[in-house]
């Protein structure tokens, strides 16, 4: 009779193929670093910062922080050793410190995908700081194979230097990321192509991203209206709107060459509320994107690209 393999199943086999001892028994299945082989690498750039850890036997132990946000912390595991479901995360002392207590941190959603567990800001800092105390981290969930636990502990060893280097990064990291800043908007008052303390904000955060990244190739910006008013005077206001945007992004050194400036009246309302519909958007197009044909909407498309 054929046996039809799941896809637990074939990452199970995957990870005894590698080599890796899966437990028969009740007892649990630990994975982490000894003092021989912990190592922690720093990935660094305006944009991002990255603390690798790799955890021998299960994947690996990543602290990122991106540009314009906090402190994340993820486990990433192409075995999937642990079951979905909820898991514990406990703050451990190491063998050779004995007599301390384990310290709970709290529960852990653990998924199906490669990235196993992420947590948020507040449980990354707390697990930042015990590996600073010199304890180890540890997550804890049921195993796919045979339901023991698997223990997932992340090394203290060679973590505190390259923390030190982190931190050093961090603030150094561009005040907004890409995602933030790809698609906005300034907002007007109505009859109004003023800029606001909070626009210039929100402009000179773009410059500074587009100062760091070569990648972005061209940045439409798009005048838009309400519906009060004769079409030809929403057509001009749409333009000096634009154009207060672009002057402004031209006046803190952004190539003119680069900016696309497009009026559209009141062609394109984005709401039956007009105050949303009084706006300039801005998107940025990176190297290889197709904008292809996009209706000029609230968040930066516009017609024929």
């Amino acid at each position: 009779m054929a046996l039809a393999f799941t896809k637990r199943s074939q990452n199970v086999l995957a990870t005894l193929a590698l080599g890796i001892l899966l437990p028969v028994t009740s007892q649990a299945a630990s994975y982490g670093a000894g003092i021989s082989n912990s190592q922690w690498y720093l990935a660094e750039s305006v944009f991002e910062c990255s603390l690798v850890h790799d955890v021998p036997g299960y994947g690996r132990a990543v602290f990122r922080h991106r540009a314009g946000e906090e402190l994340s912390f993820f486990l990433e595991s192409e075995s999937h050793l642990m079951r979905p479901g909820r898991g514990s995360l406990f703050v451990e002392a190491p063998p050779w410190r004995p007599g301390v207590a384990p310290r709970p941190v709290g529960t852990v959603d653990v998924s199906e995908g490669l990235r196993q567990v992420s947590l948020e800001t507040r449980h990354a800092v707390i697990l930042a700081q015990s590996l600073l105390d010199g304890m180890r981290p540890t997550v804890t969930r049921d195993s796919w194979y045979d339901g023991s636990p698997v223990r997932v502990q992340v090394s203290n060893i060679n973590f505190s230097g390259q923390y030190q280097r982190y931190r050093s990064c961090a603030a150094n990291l561009l005040p907004v990321n890409i995602d933030q800043i790809g698609r906005s908007r300034v907002a007007f008052s109505s009859g109004s192509a003023k800029l606001s303390e909070a626009d210039m904000d929100l402009l000179d955060n773009i410059v500074a991203y587009l100062m760091a990244d070569s990648t972005v190739e061209r940045v439409f910006v798009d005048g838009h209206t309400d519906r009060v008013g004769s079409r030809i005077d929403n057509r001009a206001l749409s333009e000096e709107r634009a154009n207060v945007v672009a002057d402004y992004l031209k006046g803190r050194g952004i190539d003119p060459d680069m900016i696309t400036v497009r009026a559209h009246g009141d062609q394109y309302p984005v709401s039956r509320n007009y105050g949303e519909n009084r706006r300039t958007t801005i998107r940025l197009q990176r190297e290889g994107e197709r904008p292809g044909l996009q209706q000029a909407n609230g968040y930066g498309g516009a017609s024929a690209g």
